[in-house]
């Protein structure tokens, strides 16, 4: 059985690590996963070329949003978000999900948070229609949302409608006002946050969904702050372990060992103390 993840890049994805992990720890030695480059033209082409011994893609920029095309069928979380990055091939259907939502639920519960009323996101790109998926199973009913482009804001309106969240608009100036609330999700690309310095809520968590290079200087002062810090490993293994099991049809996932080949493959990150246990 075969499964890859697609998107252009494509040739720094870890994800071929965690899945591979996965399967050698437990015993499916005739399943393998790959890295396959493709854009958003060649995709439809690409998924009607797929036989019998596929059983899934991991999708990641720029296939999120056309992914719900290829698809016969949505989840509701992806349906909502408008973004999928996983499709399910099996019984001859293709059904599209996002693991990226739940995945920074699961994160997030490995260090005690199940519930936050206050979430603040900033950036308005992909990342953050997860981070409002997120923040409503969270228990929010309002997302802050910091970013240096109003009008990317106003393309997460239809995403808060559909989750049934309220949306508070802010520009970049504004951010530093972030740290009020009890989860602050970082989305924006890696430098965008280096200069700014928040000031925190003693009891808030920082996800920044950066990893390399790490601590961000967000996160380094987050942490000095004493401010539980995740970071994009911890959100990257946990999307991929949604994945594995619904690939496999497996109930559980050798975690342990996807973790491990994750952070081994990030020698500079073995040694963290940020990731969840």
């Amino acid at each position: 059985m075969r499964a890859a993840v697609l998107g252009k890049p494509i040739e720094h994805s870890l994800s071929p690590v965690i899945h591979n992990a996965g399967y050698t720890a437990a015993g499916l030695t005739d399943w393998s996963y790959t890295r396959r480059e493709c854009d958003e033209p060649a995709l439809a082409r690409f998924v009607d070329g797929l036989d019998e011994t596929w059983a899934g893609l991991s999708l990641t920029m720029p296939l999120k949003e056309i992914a719900l095309a290829v698809a016969d069928e949505a989840t509701p979380v992806a349906e909502a978000i408008g973004a999928a990055n996983t499709l399910v091939l099996r019984g001859g259907r293709r059904v599209a999900d996002n693991t990226d939502a739940p995945g920074i639920l699961d994160a997030l519960a490995q260090i005690g948070m199940t519930e936050a009323s206050e979430v603040a996101v900033l950036g308005a790109g992909g990342s953050a229609r997860a981070a409002l998926a997120a923040a409503r199973q969270l228990g929010a009913g309002t997302v802050h949302v910091y970013a240096r482009r109003r009008e990317a804001i106003r393309d997460l309106e239809p995403v808060a409608s559909a989750l049934g969240l309220r949306l508070k608009a802010s520009g970049w100036d504004d951010a530093i006002l972030a740290g009020s609330a009890d989860l602050v999700v970082a989305t924006v690309p890696k430098g965008v946050t280096d200069d700014l310095h928040l000031a925190w809520n003693p009891g808030a968590v920082l996800f920044d969904i950066l990893y390399d290079p790490w601590p961000t200087p967000l996160a380094a002062r987050a942490a000095t702050a004493g401010v539980r810090v995740l970071d994009g490993l911890a959100l990257l293994l946990a999307q991929a372990v949604r994945q594995w099991t619904q690939f496999t049809g497996l109930d559980e996932a050798p975690v342990t060992a996807m973790r491990e080949a994750l952070y081994r493959a990030v020698p500079s990150r073995e040694d963290t103390g940020t990731r969840p246990a």
